[in-house]
């Protein structure tokens, strides 16, 4: 059973999604300050098992969940879902800019969060049977361990930006879809105005571009291409 942790400050809310997502198999432990999801990832990341996801609301008290996001890197490495109000479309990017893997707006289906929440989960544990080779070259990623390296260097990615990755490297030279990318990373249809691909695009190129002046060609109309 998946075990997550959701932090909003809606309470009313947080009980209909609990009870929600308890009887589809999903335990679920509910917080609703920004301190206070800190305080429980600070003792998750000592004990077994923790937290599988992270289903974080950007706006809350003490502490928001940007501010929340800002601090996880030092604390530990788990995959995050936003929960944004509608049309706030900057908390968004700025939110997947700080490593968040997806978003959903509020006031949010408790259906299609638990399809997020199971998409997100899955490809970041991604069975090792269904592990394909990849090309040798600079780029190497262990998809065992989730571990990026270039040349020797390990480079720290996030989930999303891991499974990115191996999507560009299968097709290493050919220019991949987005419609295709969004689909088989992000587990959803590309929809219009959804810049959700390109802003995780645009945070991996940040990160390889120290070792190639364009890792990650954009081509316009068409997609992205892995040059590394």
């Amino acid at each position: 059973m998946p075990n997550i942790l959701l932090g909003d400050d809606d309470e009313e809310l947080t009980q209909l999604l609990e009870e929600y997502l308890h009887n589809h198999g999903v335990q679920c432990d509910c917080v609703h300050d920004g301190e206070a999801v800190i305080k429980k990832l600070k003792k998750a990341s000592t004990q077994t098992p923790v937290y599988d996801l992270l289903v974080l609301d950007i706006m809350m008290p003490k502490m928001d969940g940007l501010s929340v996001l800002r601090q996880l890197p030092n604390i530990i490495d788990i995959p995050v879902i936003m929960l944004t109000a509608k049309g706030e479309e900057i908390d968004r990017i700025i939110g997947l800019e700080l490593g968040a893997d997806d978003y959903i707006t509020k006031p949010c289906n408790p259906r299609e969060l638990l399809a997020r929440i199971n998409a997100v989960i899955k490809r970041t544990n991604a069975a090792v049977s269904e592990h394909t080779p990849l090309p040798e070259g600079r780029l190497h990623l262990d998809q065992n361990q989730r571990v990026c390296q270039i040349d020797g260097v390990e480079l720290q990615v996030t989930g999303t930006e891991f499974d990115l990755l191996v999507a560009l490297l299968k097709q290493k030279g050919e220019v991949v879809s987005k419609e295709w990318l969004s689909e088989h990373v992000l587990q959803r249809e590309l929809q219009p105005f959804d810049r959700s691909l390109d802003v995780h695009v645009s945070r991996l190129r940040k990160k390889l571009q120290p070792f190639h002046d364009e890792p990650i060609k954009a081509v316009r109309g068409k997609g992205y291409q892995l040059v590394l």
